[in-house]
């Protein structure tokens, strides 16, 4: 087992055994110089053509020096969207796995298990709800690619059921998150604990964790269930950790990237790293994989926040701002804190005035949150991108690529 203790300046991060080396975790010097580097000018920039993303050509008026650690030492790279050939489209994305997605929706339902009809039905409203699979669809991008390495012509069993697991923990995180929120729409539909209840949305939720965890113990490889029982793990401390600091303005950009870890990326980086170990690939590709998730899964998570406060109620499928008002400081309000003392004494109220709330939104848009959360989600696009070097060129590879892309123009 491979323990590593990460120093966050206050925060002491322990990741256990996950399986993954130190290169592995969150970048230690990008999150604490964040603040610093961002606000300078950005002088290199990833162009980057559509259908041609492989071939990606880097720029810079400037040689960034290597710190001890090693890590690269200079202004931010933030890839530019402007030469695009128009919005990527998820079903063309997934094109390359769509026989694999079409396959995962049909054993979806039956993998629940048709002992308890509440269940099921349960199972049927989640699933049904017009998901994006991006999870299971970034194991088999990843599991095609890293095959082509070892040789393997088709995807092994353990390879889909693997896709199979990781939609049924995220389903369950789902569930439970909506019960913890009080949410009650989901992708545009009642929410489970909406239509059946606390009581049953919590059970079913358990459920699918346990059902999960049995159909991954049966893939019988011990490094992956060390990866995915950690998630479990993550997802628990990342609810606890933004439970404990709701309205508090003090909390560190830092502090804000391990929950997002826990809650977002962890699960992304286990799905692409354990799609490269059955795979059977070198165990330095299955880190750069990881790295790929984790960094891709912090972006998607910025971007989340981001849109909190630039979408309406009907295209987030929930109230604008709700994360706000709910005292969850996301990096947006984080970034806008650093130049509006006003806003920090409208969160600390916790909104008890009328009209709070939307002054709050606005002067997070107006300081400068916006951009510099934006500015932050590139940042962990280009590391994500990077880290796809070690696979062969092709559709799988370009896919993965377009992934990080399509989670940058959300927000346009």
């Amino acid at each position: 087992m491979t323990c590593r203790s990460i120093d966050f300046g206050r925060t002491l991060l322990d990741l256990a055994a996950c399986g993954c080396s130190s290169n592995a975790s969150i970048d230690r010097y990008s999150v604490r110089n964040y603040a610093k580097f961002a606000s300078t000018t950005c002088t290199r920039r990833l162009r980057c053509c559509r259908r041609d993303i492989a071939r990606c050509r880097v720029s810079s008026t400037k040689t960034p020096e290597t710190l001890p650690n090693g890590v690269a030492q200079g202004p931010v790279t933030l890839l530019d969207l402007k030469e695009s050939k128009g919005p990527i489209s998820l079903k063309n994305l997934f094109e390359v796995v769509a026989d694999d997605l079409q396959t995962l929706n049909h054993n979806l339902r039956s993998i629940v298990g048709a002992e308890n009809p509440v269940l099921m039905s349960a199972a049927e409203q989640i699933f049904g709800a017009g998901g994006k699979r991006m999870r299971p669809a970034l194991v088999f991008l990843v599991s095609r690619a890293t095959a082509e390495i070892a040789g393997l012509k088709e995807l092994t069993t353990k390879h889909r059921r693997l896709a199979e697991i990781i939609e049924m923990i995220h389903t369950a995180s789902l569930i439970h998150d909506d019960v913890l929120d009080e949410s009650d729409m989901r992708r545009g539909k009642e929410t489970v604990h909406q239509l059946y209840g606390t009581r049953v949305a919590v059970l079913a939720g358990d459920f699918m964790f346990a059902q999960s965890s049995w159909y991954l113990a049966n893939l019988e490889s011990i490094e992956v269930i060390k990866l995915i029982s950690q998630v479990i793990k993550d997802f628990a401390s990342g609810e606890i950790k933004q439970a404990s600091s709701l309205f508090d303005c003090d909390v560190k950009l830092e502090e804000y990237l391990i929950k997002s870890y826990y809650k977002t990326a962890s699960l992304i980086a286990a799905s692409t790293k354990g799609a490269a170990i059955f795979s059977g690939v070198d165990s330095s590709i299955s880190e750069q994989m990881y790295e790929y998730g984790k960094n891709l899964g912090l972006s998607f998570q910025v971007v989340d926040d981001v849109l909190d406060f630039t979408q309406s109620a009907e295209q987030l499928g929930k109230p604008a701002g709700s994360d706000l008002a709910k005292g969850n400081l996301t990096a947006p309000v984080i970034f806008a804190l650093e130049k509006e003392p006003k806003l920090r004494e409208i969160i600390e109220s916790e909104f008890c005035e009328t009209g709070s709330l939307d002054k709050a939104v606005e002067l997070v848009k107006h300081r400068g949150g916006i951009e510099r959360a934006q500015e932050l989600a590139n940042e962990k696009a280009y590391l994500a991108i990077q880290s796809l070097n070690c696979l062969p060129r092709g559709a799988f590879r370009s896919a993965l690529e377009e992934m990080v892309l399509y989670n940058l123009e959300r927000i346009d």
